[in-house]
């Protein structure tokens, strides 16, 4: 059984102009380019992950629903009530 802290190693086929940048970005960075390949990948996987959190987390909130406030509850004849409706309330 693999633990998450255990390694293993990948292949990559990159143009030599790529690997060329990619030592002097790492070098600049104090690093290697396995080392920087390895940092931009977790970050990206992790970014990926907090994003599907972030989802989840937004569709429970709108399955639950938001309290709008109270709704009068009116019958019919209120609803069609004509004079109700003319009727300006002082500010």
């Amino acid at each position: 059984m693999r633990t998450l802290e255990e390694k293993q190693n990948i292949t990559l086929r990159l143009s030599k102009e790529t690997i060329h940048k990619a030592r002097i970005l790492a070098a600049k960075r104090s690093t290697s380019i396995s080392g920087l390949l390895t940092s931009q990948i977790e970050e990206l996987a992790k970014s990926e992950d907090d994003y599907e959190r972030a989802m989840d987390r937004a569709f429970a909130r709108i399955k639950k629903g938001f309290h709008m406030g109270e709704i009068p509850k009116l019958d019919r004849q209120a609803l069609h009530d004509r004079a109700a409706l003319r009727r300006v309330e002082p500010l």
